[in-house]
């Protein structure tokens, strides 16, 4: 590793990082790099993180009043 970085940690977010680390038997820092690895991921899908959660018909076209004619 080539950088370290010290951060603060509410009570809870500690005992979530000591527990799933515990748990997992994955060490904690490894645990903190694999979601900041995930929210890289998350922000450069952008929109697309939307996908599939918009409930409707699949084609707009089919709602009353909007179909083709």
């Amino acid at each position: 590793m080539s950088r370290t970085f010290t951060i603060r940690l509410t009570p809870d977010q500690a005992n979530w990082l000591a527990t799933t680390a515990r748990k997992t038997g994955v060490a904690q820092s490894r645990l903190v790099r694999d979601q900041i690895d995930r929210a890289r991921i998350t922000a450069k899908q952008g929109f697309l993180r939307h996908l599939g959660t918009v409930s409707g018909p699949r084609n707009l076209s089919t709602r009353k009043g909007f179909s083709p004619k």
